[in-house]
């Protein structure tokens, strides 16, 4: 049997991550023209839920027929006393080590390792790379605006008057962006715990080990910040590993010709285009009775037409929300006075399908980058209502930078309350087209939309970086197949 080389991926187990990072590596395979295959390293999840939806996903992927190899890793015991999940997460993987290794020095021959791939959180698996003298690169599922600042941790703690970014005067230089308040810092940055700031500090550091950085966008959406990490503005003194900006890397999932539409989708079906507001958290978002009352107040006094994906609260221990019970969130009154113009829906939707849709023109969002990036590619300008994580960044990034959205003010010290005066506005301003920046956001994100599609079309900056990864995995000379 010829030799092959393989491309080993180690995807983080959250379906925002793993899908995205798998959804990257079929794109390397595709580029490589059949010279490699893809080796996928499941972890075992650390919960019942997300494991379900992993094995969803591997099963569904597995069945395309595509050159991938699935392989399961044994469980390990779950780390105690972490602060974050991002510790947590850190020192779950350190403990799979020695499966990793083992995994990857037990491929037969003939599929030698040519490159191992990591998520974002896995820097720990480096080691296992360089003892094995294969290659390392990570895949950076957020935006570059986020790596940029994660380069920088080390730089900007010296800048700290206290835990985190909260306290800090004056305003974060972000190489690239334009100078960013505090009060936008990533949300897992400016908690009371400083070991939430050492973990992310540990993952920038441990970038520059790397042999290149897959990163989740595209040259025309974040250029001057990729420009700022390759000339070496984020960490001075020592150049960046190569970037490889490939996006938007978007997961579509294949429908049957015979599966029936979402009732959401129904519904879209029978309004006037681009006439709706779409309110969607992502997977982990949901509000508390107080705010929901406020959002359902200005969605009424905003006249507009809307479909609100309103999830409850988390059951007690978990992160994820719950089905809503709309009768004990919602105002009285609130369904049958927006009864023909609004929808909610209290459990998943297919956020992909409903943002194609010619019906939706506006998006309100947690700015999880996924979603940023959906709403790109189907050219609705957003609303950006960030959570957690990184979002608070991409919001900033959103308005100040690219100008694709409308910006909502909310107390941050309030967990970040929005008022109902100030939803309604904002809807209104992206809605009705009175504003200049509710203008500028729907001229910006239809170019923006153009400028994806061309990226990943023959010859765009995306496709042509994909296979100069190719090519550097294969170590082509020249950049030659």
């Amino acid at each position: 049997m010829a030799s092959r080389p393989t491309v080993v991926l180690i995807p983080l187990w959250g379906s925002g991550h793993f899908m995205s990072a798998l959804e990257a590596g079929k794109r390397l395979l595709a580029a490589g023209g059949g010279a490699f295959s893809l080796t996928v390293l499941v972890m075992q999840a650390p919960t019942q839920a997300k494991a379900v939806e992993v094995e969803g996903h591997v099963r569904r992927e597995a069945a395309l027929g595509l050159d991938i190899r699935f392989l399961q890793l044994p469980a390990v015991e779950h780390p105690t006393d972490c602060v974050d999940p991002v510790e947590f997460a850190s020192r779950y993987v350190e403990l799979h080590t020695p499966h990793v290794k083992a995994a990857i020095t037990g491929l037969a021959p003939s599929s030698r390792a040519a490159a191992v791939v990591v998520d974002l959180f896995f820097t720990a698996l480096f080691d296992v790379a360089h003892e094995l003298a294969v290659p390392a690169y990570v895949y950076f599922a957020s935006p570059a605006a986020f790596l940029a600042l994660m380069l920088r941790l080390p730089a900007l703690r010296e800048d700290l008057t206290g835990p985190g970014f909260a306290e800090m005067e004056g305003t974060v230089d972000v190489p690239g962006l334009p100078p960013v308040p505090p009060s936008y810092m990533p949300a897992c940055l400016v908690k009371s715990k400083i070991q939430s700031y050492d973990s992310f500090e540990y993952h920038g550091r441990r970038y520059m080990e790397a042999r290149g950085i897959i990163v989740n966008t595209t040259v025309e959406l974040e250029a001057s910040v990729l420009a700022a990490i390759a000339d070496g503005r984020c960490v001075p003194g020592r150049p960046a590993p190569a970037l490889h900006a490939i996006g938007p890397v978007i997961w579509f999932e294949q429908k049957d010709d015979d599966q029936l539409q979402h009732e959401c989708v129904q519904w879209l079906d029978a309004q006037p285009p681009a006439s709706v507001v779409l309110l969607c958290f992502g997977s982990m978002g949901s509000h508390d009775a107080a705010q929901v009352r406020e959002i359902a107040a200005g969605l009424q006094r905003s006249g507009h037409r809307f479909l609100w994906v309103l999830r409850g609260p988390p059951v007690a221990g978990t992160r994820h929300p719950t089905d809503a019970n709309l009768d004990e969130l919602l105002p009285e009154g609130f369904l049958e006075a927006t009864a023909g113009r609004g929808l909610v829906w209290p459990t998943w939707a297919p956020q992909r399908e409903i943002l194609s849709h010619a019906a939706v023109g506006g998006f309100v969002t947690h700015c999880g980058w996924n979603s940023v990036l959906e709403s790109l590619w189907f050219g609705v300008p957003m609303v950006p209502w960030p959570l957690y994580g990184e979002q608070h960044l991409n919001a900033f990034e959103l308005v100040a930078g690219v100008g694709v959205a409308v910006a909502l003010e909310m107390d941050r010290k309030k967990g970040f309350f929005v008022e109902a005066a100030e939803l309604e506005r904002a809807v209104r301003d992206l809605m009705d087209g009175g504003s200049e920046e509710g203008r500028k956001a729907r001229a910006k994100v239809s170019e923006t939309s153009a400028e994806f599609r061309r990226a990943v079309g023959d010859g765009g900056s995306s496709c042509t970086a994909l296979q100069r990864l190719v090519a550097e995995i294969l170590e082509l000379p020249d950049g030659r197949r």
